[in-house]
């Protein structure tokens, strides 16, 4: 059953309707749905990391992204509940899940557009409840909505922008003109934002988010509304910004989280149940769409949600020991760092 939770923690029943019945059973196994931790069926040598995670892990750049135990709450329901992860400079990682698990609101919660209810978010080192100005320099956000004003043209927007930013005019000349080329927008330039297509008004919304060039990108849907040359664009784009930036993406396009992330961030009904490698996701090959139901609760065939009692409670020891890895690694790499944000300016 779906639960709901209130501010004191209470579970809140809501009833869902029963499959139909019939002769076929699920062909495979699922994940059991979020619920409170339950204790770990691997022994110790399989928890433990190999060489070749400690390397990783110790090669990591400084946390830039930080969701520490987000939790927004509307009355009883929780949007999210106690989400936690990290995305390291360099790292590019897609954040999963299905409409309505709580992606968007993570997502603003990080840039400062929503307050968390408990918990708190930063972007390179800043509190985004407390120093979201400080934070803001150093983040790029492309909302599922870009923020466009209809009546202006891409280059007036892209100044507006700019300017918003503090830039003088040589600088403002110079980042408007390496945008424009960087999101191809040279066409439409100066034709009014109302009369662009979807997939062009998407590129507008792309370059104010680069127009400051920041360390940190977190874009929402970025390809919604692309043809296939402009998807295969914004790749290229994302791939080459991720060797130097931080980025997190969300998309519900799987075949592009194999083109541009390496790992993964899961959340369903507001709670993280996967943050991993991607090529840890599948082990039996089945396939990312395959994997994201049985994380989901849903058969992977028919895309019915399952019952409680059809999930099989084995296939939690996968992700589980997904998300005990990743927080090892987060562990080690922030021990000699540390994470106190920087002073406030």
């Amino acid at each position: 059953m779906r639960q709901n939770v209130d501010f004191a923690g209470r579970q809140v029943s809501v009833k869902e309707s029963k499959l139909v019945s019939g002769n076929q059973s699920p062909a495979h196994a699922f994940y059991p749905r979020p619920g409170p931790a339950k204790a770990m069926t691997t022994s110790t040598a399989d928890q433990q990391p190999t060489a070749e995670e400690s390397s990783a892990a110790s090669n990591l750049g400084p946390p830039m992204i930080e969701a520490d135990r987000l939790s927004k709450f509307y009355g009883i329901f929780a949007a999210t509940r106690e989400v936690s992860f990290k995305v390291h400079l360099g790292e590019v990682v897609a954040f999963l899940g299905p409409n309505g698990a709580g992606k968007s609101t993570t997502m603003k919660i990080l840039t400062g557009y929503l307050s968390p209810s408990q918990g708190v978010a930063k972007i390179a080192g800043y509190d985004m409840n407390t120093q979201r100005l400080e934070g803001s320099k150093k983040l790029g956000y492309l909302p599922e909505t870009g923020p466009l004003y209809p009546e202006m043209t891409p280059y007036s927007l892209l100044d507006f922008f700019a300017e918003a930013r503090g830039m003088n005019k040589k600088t403002k000349i110079n980042q408007i003109a390496k945008a424009v080329e960087l999101c191809a927008l040279g066409s439409v330039i100066y034709k009014p934002i109302n009369k662009l297509s979807k997939g062009y008004r998407q590129r507008v919304g792309m370059a104010q988010a680069l127009i400051h060039e920041p360390e940190v990108l977190i874009l929402d849907e970025p390809t919604s509304g692309l043809d296939p040359n402009q998807i295969r664009g914004v790749r290229e784009t994302i791939t080459r910004f991720g060797q130097k930036k931080t980025i997190l993406l969300s998309t519900h396009i799987l075949q592009e989280v194999e083109a541009m992330a390496d790992r993964v961030v899961m959340i369903n009904e507001g709670r993280k149940v996967y943050d991993g490698l991607l090529k840890d996701m599948d082990p039996e090959g089945l396939g990312l769409d395959h994997v994201f139901a049985n994380l989901t609760g849903h058969c992977p065939h028919t895309g019915v949600k399952l019952k409680e009692s059809e999930l099989d409670p084995e296939l939690a020891a996968t992700a589980n020991r997904a998300l005990q890895k990743n927080a090892t690694s987060d562990a080690d790499a922030s021990g000699d760092q540390g994470t106190e944000p920087p002073a406030s300016s």
